[in-house]
Order: C-alpha cells, then structure tokens, then sequence
C-alpha cells in the first residue's frame, strides 16, 4: 500500500527535458550499400530507409553500437528503396519513390512529406539524458489526438497521458496510473486535424510514449538498445493501421472454436468437476465450446504434467468432451520447477535451453511450482525443443494451449521478472534481458504456436497469451489480464480492446465477469451482454471470488446470460467473416467509432460504443442501476435492432435498456449474415442455415453498398490451397425498391451456395405490399408475393442462395 511519503518532494523527478544534450550537427552524410542515407554525428549516425511510399524507417545508433539485433526481427520489410539526397542550404533533401524526408543539418529536425505533399509529420529533435539513452520529440498541435499503443488502461483517446512499455505482472491495481501493463506496443497513431500518421518504436526493452509533458510535441524513448522507429503516413486512419500490421504481421485464420463462448476458472480442481461443468451447460442449453484448466491440473504446479489425482485419466475426460463439441485449452507458463526429478528440467540442463547469466549459471527465480528456471525462447533450438514439448497435450486431443506470468513474472526478484543482467541468444545476437525484456512473451507465444502447427497436422492452433510485443498477433490472442469484478474494470475493457484493435490486435478481450474479486448478479449479465459481441469471450474468476458461471445467479441472470451466448453464436458467421478480414487487412473487427467516423467530433474520444465490423453498433451498459442510456448514432439511418425502429443518424438518442437489453443498432444499407439454428458449439455452425438481415433506407434514399462473405471449414489451413467461399452481396436500395445481388468470388469450400437461405428485408413500411423475384444465370426461377409484418420487414425462404432479389413495393405477384 502507498501513503502520503509516495509524493515527498525528495522523490519527484522532472519529465521534462531540460538534462537532454541533443545529438547536434551532422559531420557527414554517406549512402549505405543498400540504398539508405546515413548522418553522420559526432555521438553516432542516423538511417535513414524508404521502404514503401508510406513508410520510413530512422534508426539512430551510438557509435561503436553493432547494426545486428535491433528491433524484434518480427517486422516483414521489402526492399529499400535507392534514396537520392542533396543539400539546399542547411537543409538535406531525401527522396525515394513519392515520399521526401526534409532534415536540418544543424539541428537534426526531420519533416516527412508524403506523396502529396502533405508534411505527415515533423520530428523537432533527438536527443539524450542521464535516464533515456535516446529520446525523439515531435510536433503536435491541440488538436491532435492519440489512439494505439497496445493494452493501456485509461481512455480511447491517450492525449495527455504519458506510457512505460515494460511487460510486467500487475494483479492489482489496474488503474489509470498504471503505466505498465502485461503487452508492450509502442505504436501511436497521431491524429492531427485531418492528418494521420503513425509511429512504432520498435525496441523491445524499456521504452516511453508521452503526450503529456509538453504543450506542443510528444516523444518517445528507449533505455537500451538503438532507437529505431517507423513512421507511417496516412491517408486516413485506416491506411496507417493497416499498413502498421502490413509491418508488424497479420492473424491467422483462427479456429472457429476459438470463437465461441469459453468457461474458465481458477481452477476447476478435478475431472469430474470438469465434466460437469459441460454436462450443465448442455442441459441448460447454453452454448460453450471450451473449458479451461489453471495451474491446479497440475502435479505440483509442473509444466507437461497431470494430476494423477485430481485428473486420473485425462484423456478420457478430452475425449468424452470433444464429443460434447468441447475442447480443453490448459495453462503453461514458462516457469521449469528446478528439481532434477522433472524430465522437462533435465531435458533443458543437458541440452543448455534455459536461460543463464554470462558467467555461465542459471537464472532462477520463484514461481508456481518454487524455485524455477527460465527457457531461452529466443533460441531457435530452445524454442523448438519446447513446441515440440506440446506433444504431450496434443496426443491426448489438445489443440489450443494458455500462456501466462510469461512477461516473465518472477515472485521474489527485486524487480518482480527476469534480471536484466540474464543474457539471451536472440538468435545469435546475444542481448541482455534489459535489451529484450518485452520480446519475451512474444518468443514464448512463437515457440508453442509454431510447435503446435507441427503436431496439430494441418488443424488451427490456438494460442492465448497474457504477455506480448507488437507482433503478438501472429501468434496469439492477447486477454488483458487480471483485471477484477468492477464495474470500472468493465467500462476500462471497452477502449482497451479497441486500442489493442488499432495496435494490431484485432482478437483480444476481457476476463468476463471479472477476475479477481466478487462479481454481482447485475454485473455478470452486463459484462456477458458486452462480452457476446468483443472479440475474444470468456469468463474467468479466481479461487476465492463467487462462482460466476452463466447459472450463478439464479434464473433472471442465466436467461439473460443464455440469450446473449446464443445471440454471439447467431451472428457467428458475421463475425467470423470479419476476423477473415483482419487476416488480409489488419483492421480490427471490433472498431471505434472514430476509425469509420473520422471526421465526426462526437466520436473522437467515444469510450463506451464500438462497431462491430461497419454495421453494428453496440452500446452496452457500463454502470450499475441504469435501464436507459444516452446512444450516439453517426451519419445516415439506423434500426433499433431489437424493435427494428428506423432511426436518423447524427444524434444522440435515448435508449431502453432494462436488464435483459443491451442497446444495439444496425446500419441502413447493410447486409448482415447470421445462422438461423440454435447451436450448442461451433462446430454445428456449419451445418445451419444462413439468414441475411438487408436493411433498406428510407424512401428517397438512394443507397449502394457491397459486403464480402467469407466461409471456410474453420478447423484446417486448407483455406490456405484455396479451400473457401467467398460471396460479394450487393445491395441497391431505394425506399422500398430493393435489390439484392449475390456473386461468388470465389468458391472452393462444401456447398455454402447451394444451402438454404432466409431474408429478411428490414424497412420496407408497414403493410406495405412486396414482390421478390429470384434470379438465376438471368432467368427468373421463381416468384413470390411478401406481405410485410407491422415492424416494416418481409421475410421469405429460399432452398438456395439467390443470384438475384428484388422488391418492389406495391406490386403484385
């Protein structure tokens, strides 16, 4: 606990820079043998690389400093582009392709001026100081606003706020104030006016982002290691994010089953415990699709180990929930108990996998199991020593495992990790731990995903991980940790999945429910309302906290839990169609309003909305004892998704949102595809019938829009050789004249466009008559008279996908 001798005036250090000795003036200016321009410093050099028409790399590097090891090696660069350079009087003009980088040969300022001629951004200096080895400073305006940066509490917009990149444990408190949490991803996206830029510092130790210290610039920093950053410029939010994960990497296609409702627990003790916990779930119809096991499952809190007690025959158990369409997905933390009596330890002594001081002798430290040992991650051998370790739990059905405490976190060193003196191999480039400290989790999460693919034999992994760097999206899904049951931590979650969208993260969530401490019934039915449509969705609790099971609370609370599971497996295909797109893109499936509203000031720090793709907004409820809530709807038309009540954009509207609704509304002009059949897991999914929801504008608008559906067999990477559909549904719409144009791009998956299919077109007007023709190859195959229901929608089946619908109103048939 902190008392008032936190803040005695003895223990404030100024964040201000007025100790920095900035690098000077440039001695000489050289090309590199790749085509890149170096400065030459009296301290040292500054690169400078194009890489693409939007994408510059600077490193800056002491002299004597070795070029090898910077950065993660995770980036994915092309070529450098050949720069031309020469001096206008003090300033050096760089150009390669359509970008220029402007620099002050007595100051060391730097603009980079985009392909428009647009200055994207302005760096005013380098410098550094007694703390930082090197600092950049950058130019920002009071209209500037800050979005990415990972896992950060506090809200969407971080102007004002000051960040340490430091992986580090922290059970409590995650509060504003809390600088460090368990991801490390020092990518910004600047926002400026109608300029967008982003910045990625790509070091893996101690770094720094602060907004907050100076009135008109922001900077960033590192403690070790070279500065090298990215800067990416616009045009728009989008370009920078997507270009950001261009750089960093892209998911991969998860499995399905990762997608759907899961159920974990700190810990469910035994076997049978486990059983029936999915027994319940079947019985009570609710849908699940994992069970996660903590460090209990273990022998003594060992790695690769079974409680031969607690969990006599697990395999078994696996076997008996697969056919129940459940997985199991078990904890692994990095931590090896040191006793010569685990296999896992002598493998990792005889082979020299862990990791050691330079002298020689093993790093240990307290963890789970006690004293513990530490594997080498970043040692390619090491790494695919303990992939291939996952044997264990992939023989007996396994395919999705649970990395934790990988920051590392390390109960009694003084700093709560790994020392900083440790040396790691860094595939060759042996670095200390100071230098790599949040590369860790990342190398851990590589290492099992990578395995995993090896054992699994063509079946998904999945890997989720509390620890990470930016990059981790390659690999894992990122969970934001040990957060608690408040309601704060709820409403906190909601912009911290967002930024960790906008970093790169598009497949991230909340502990439901909250972790630590005790959750109400009012709570658990919120945060499962919010959680049903978030990227990532489970609930987990610790030992000590109340049971907060879908059930836990008697029957109010499980049919609301119950209704908003089903309506997260309802829009199944939606959604899965969106984490598609994130694979190819790099945008986030869940969105703040900001990124499609760019230009809209209502949204710009909107905390407590998010889209769901373009055309869902969710506005869940955040806060206890409140049964409406102000809703913010942006430009155009919206339906009440609940009573399908068109509603004009641009405002603010008051919504009912007793306990069982969460307030959510969809886009005019879009087309949203759902399943129509109950499921109890992912699995069924594809057997069920699709539903496409096409709402239409008012009479008198005039609306075109184009989705693109994706279905695949969400299990295999079969989709990589092709084995997927994917549809192109164009909507024309106005009033009630609709038409509906479905297009195969591509087909290579089962039967998807020869199944069933249910429309419902939402706005049509009440009673007003319809006709739908269906089209096929241009020949009208059938026709059918549509009367629509007092909410103004018309709803008809069909035996296949329709190449082509239209309504028209007031015909007849």
């Amino acid at each position: 606990m902190l008392n008032s001798e936190t803040i005695h005036p003895d223990n404030h250090t100024s964040q201000r820079a007025e100790g920095d000795r900035p690098l000077g003036p440039v001695k000489a200016v050289t090309e590199r043998g790749d085509g890149a321009v170096r400065l030459q410093y009296a301290q040292g050099s500054v690169d400078i690389a194009f890489y693409s028409d939007d994408l510059v790399q600077v490193t800056l590097l002491g002299n004597g400093e070795p070029e090898a090891g910077i950065g993660t090696g995770e980036v994915e660069l092309p070529a450098v582009q050949k720069a031309a350079h020469a001096a206008d009087g003090q300033n050096l003009i760089i150009r390669a392709g359509k970008q220029t980088v402007e620099v002050d040969l007595l100051t060391s300022a730097i603009r980079f001026v985009s392909a428009d001629g647009t200055v994207a951004a302005r760096q005013i200096g380098l410098a550094w100081n007694d703390k930082w080895k090197a600092t950049a400073y950058f130019a920002k305006s009071d209209k500037s606003r800050f979005y990415g940066l990972g896992e950060k509490a506090g809200f969407l917009n971080k102007a004002g706020e000051r960040y340490e990149m430091w992986n580090t444990d922290v059970y409590s408190p995650h509060v504003q104030d809390i600088d460090a949490l368990y991801q490390s991803i020092p990518f910004v996206l600047h926002a400026d006016g109608d300029t967008y830029t982003g910045v990625f510092l790509d070091n893996p130790g101690r770094t720094f982002v602060d907004m907050r210290s100076f009135g008109d610039m922001f900077s960033f920093g590192c403690a070790t290691g070279a500065l090298r950053y990215y800067v990416i410029s616009g045009p728009d939010m989008k370009s920078v994010v997507s270009r950001y994960t261009a750089l960093t990497g892209r998911m991969n296609m998860p499995p399905m089953w990762s997608l759907g409702f899961h159920q974990s627990r700190y810990s469910y003790m035994d076997q049978e415990e486990v059983l029936t916990l999915a027994r319940t779930f079947r019985e009570k119809g609710i849908p699940l699709d994992a069970i996660y096991l903590d460090i209990h499952y273990m022998e003594s809190y060992r790695v690769f180990t079974f409680d031969k007690v607690r969990f006599p025959d697990p395999a078994a158990m696996i076997a008996e929930l697969k056919e129940m369409g459940v997985r199991i997905v078990p904890i692994v933390d990095p931590g090896v108990k040191k006793t010569a009596v685990d296999e896992v330890y002598r493998e990792g002594i005889e082979n020299d996998y862990f990791c050691k001081y330079i002298e020689g002798n093993l790093f240990a430290g307290k963890v789970w199991p006690g004293e513990s040992v530490f594997p080498d991650f970043s040692d390619p051998k090491a790494a695919e020593w303990w992939g291939s370790l996952h044997a264990f739990y992939t023989e007996m059905g396994i395919s999705g495992i649970w990395n934790d405490m990988n920051e590392p976190s390390v109960f009694d060193s003084e700093s709560k990790t790994m020392d900083a003196e440790v040396m790691h191999n860094n595939g060759g480039v042996p670095k200390t731990h100071g230098e790599v400290h949040n590369l860790y989790g990342l190398w851990m999460s590589k290492a099992t995903y990578q395995g995993l693919e090896r054992l699994l034999g063509g079946e998904r992994p999945f890997v989720l991980t509390r620890a990470g760097y930016a990059g981790i999206q390659k690999y894992a899904t990122v969970w934001t940790g040990d957060n608690r049951s408040y309601w704060e931590h709820l409403a906190q979650s909601i912009p911290m999945i967002m930024n960790l969208g906008l970093s790169g993260v598009a497949f991230s969530g909340a502990d439901v429910g909250g972790f630590a401490s005790h959750t109400s019934a009012e709570l658990l039915a919120r945060w499962t309302q919010a959680g049903a449509l978030l990227p990532y969705f489970r609930n987990h609790s610790e030992l000590g906290s109340l049971r907060q099971e879908p059930w836990a609370f008697g029957e109010t609370v499980e049919n609301i839990c119950r209704t908003y599971i089903n309506l997260r497996y309802r829009f199944m295909p939606t959604i899965y169609s969106l984490f598609h797109e994130a694979s190819t893109t790099g945008l986030p499936l869940v969105r703040p309003l900001v990124l499609e509203y760019p230009t809209d000031p209502n949204v710009a720090n909107m905390n407590d909305q998010f889209l769901l793709g373009t055309d869902i907004l969710v506005a869940p409820i955040l806060k206890p004892g409140v049964f409406n809530r102000s809703v913010y709807l942006p430009e155009g038309e919206w339906f009440d998704y609940w009573t399908g009540e068109r509603l004009e954009g641009g405002r603010y509207v008051l919504a009912d949102a007793p306990l069982d609704t969460m307030p959510m509304y969809m886009r005019a002009g879009s087309v949203v595809v759902q399943q129509t059949a109950a499921v109890s897991h992912t699995a069924e999914s594809a057997a069920a019938a699709r539903h496409l929801d096409v709402y239409v504008p008012a009479a008198g608008s005039l609306v075109t829009n184009t989705l693109r559906h994706y279905e695949d067999d969400g299990l295999t990477t079969e989709y990589r050789s092709g084995r997927y559909d994917q549809l192109e549904l164009t909507l024309k719409a106005e009033g009630a004249n609709v038409e509906l144009t479905t297009k195969a791009i591509h087909q290579g998956f089962a039967d998807r466009l020869a199944g069933p299919v249910t429309v419902t077109v939402h706005g049509l007007g009440e009673g007003a008559a319809s006709v739908l023709a269906w089209a096929a190859d241009g020949k009208a195959v059938e026709s059918k008279q549509a009367g629509t229901a007092a909410d103004g929608s018309a709803t008809l089946e069909f035996a296949q996908w329709p190449a082509r619908i239209t309504w028209t109103a007031g015909a007849k048939a």
